[in-house]
């Protein structure tokens, strides 16, 4: 896995590095082996004078093999907004996993029959 991280508006330390890499590393499950993973994730807080207090922002943008997940999280913490990131990209890879299975599944069961004869599927013209 190709990783890289930025730091905006603030100092990017080994201690936010190690932690953003572990939050990564959940991500491996979904990854199968030689698939290309470039994942660029940014890191900041959105301003420098806000009244509230400190926002911090993290984003992550992954492309595994041509699929690319992109998500952006803003919180108070900066923890919490690589946490809420990493879920919401886990969130969204389990979504897309799911649906390919569905539609192999749904493909299947559609040649299956027209093979079983049960279906009123015209095969030539591929409609119902």
């Amino acid at each position: 896995m190709n990783t890289n991280i930025k730091a905006t508006n603030m100092e990017l330390t080994s201690a936010i590095t190690e932690y953003v890499n572990k939050r990564l590393s959940a991500i491996e499950k979904f990854i199968k082996e030689g698939e290309k993973v470039i994942a660029y994730i940014e890191v900041g807080k959105t301003t420098n004078h806000h009244k509230q207090g400190d926002f911090f922002r993290a984003e992550f943008n992954i492309e595994i093999s041509g699929n690319k997940f992109y998500t952006v999280s803003e919180k108070e913490d900066l923890y919490s907004a690589i946490d809420d990131a990493k879920e919401e990209i886990m969130r969204q890879m389990t979504n897309k996993k799911e649906r390919k299975q569905t539609l192999f599944k749904r493909g299947a069961i559609s040649v299956k029959k027209m093979l079983k004869g049960m279906s009123g599927r015209d095969s030539s013209t591929s409609k119902y």
